[in-house]
């Protein structure tokens, strides 16, 4: 059973018709206190940090989403959701993070980038990935990316890069939390898949 947490920064109705579209039995959580009840959790996002973090606080998901992390269970977050599991991020000024991963969100540094390349990156690009499970079947899969912002964090914890301007990390992996910076839900045959690969971690 997957809870796909709703803390009021959308995109829940396209994670949760994925899930059915792989027959996966979800259901989208409000209550931090039925987080416990799931077999893994997905934390989706868009919108600005700040404003996500804020939310979580005051619905009490904070916590709700560190008791999970604890209990070992797989858990993982997309796009704004896994920029959520780090320490802090530079949207607006700094923000703190969930603190799940060690690292910082930062944004795209134009001084790097040819004037081509535009932020926010937005449209259809690879993950080079490891042999992670998460990838199961897939070898440098193109998915859909939306961000102007993305992690630094300790190579340990990476397990799939992308290059736009210059190489960023795209896939992270600490212990039973992933993090993945584009949108399966939105990636086609390829999203799916990763999203099959997750139910089976």
């Amino acid at each position: 059973m997957i809870g796909i947490i709703d803390y009021n920064m959308g995109n829940l109705a396209s994670v949760y018709n994925a899930c059915h579209l792989l027959d996966a039995k979800a259901s989208i959580v409000k209550d931090p206190n039925e987080l416990k009840n799931f077999d893994r959790i997905i934390l989706p996002g868009v919108g600005a940090f700040a404003d996500a973090m804020s939310n979580l606080n005051e619905t009490g998901m904070y916590k709700a989403i560190h008791e999970f992390a604890k209990t070992g269970k797989p858990m993982i977050g997309i796009c704004l959701g896994m920029q959520l599991l780090f320490e802090s991020s530079q949207e607006f000024g700094h923000s703190d993070g969930l603190g799940l991963i060690n690292g910082e969100v930062v944004k795209f540094d134009k001084t790097k980038m040819h004037e081509d390349f535009k932020v926010p990156h937005m449209g259809w690009n690879t993950i080079i990935n490891n042999n992670d499970p998460l990838f199961d079947g897939l070898k440098n899969p193109y998915l859909y990316f939306v961000h102007s912002f993305h992690a630094v964090t300790s190579e340990e914890n990476i397990i799939g890069k992308t290059i736009y301007g210059y190489e960023f990390v795209s896939a992270v992996k600490k212990d039973n939390i992933y993090g993945f910076q584009p949108h399966p839900e939105k990636s086609h045959d390829n999203g799916i898949q990763i999203l099959r690969n997750f139910t089976k971690l």
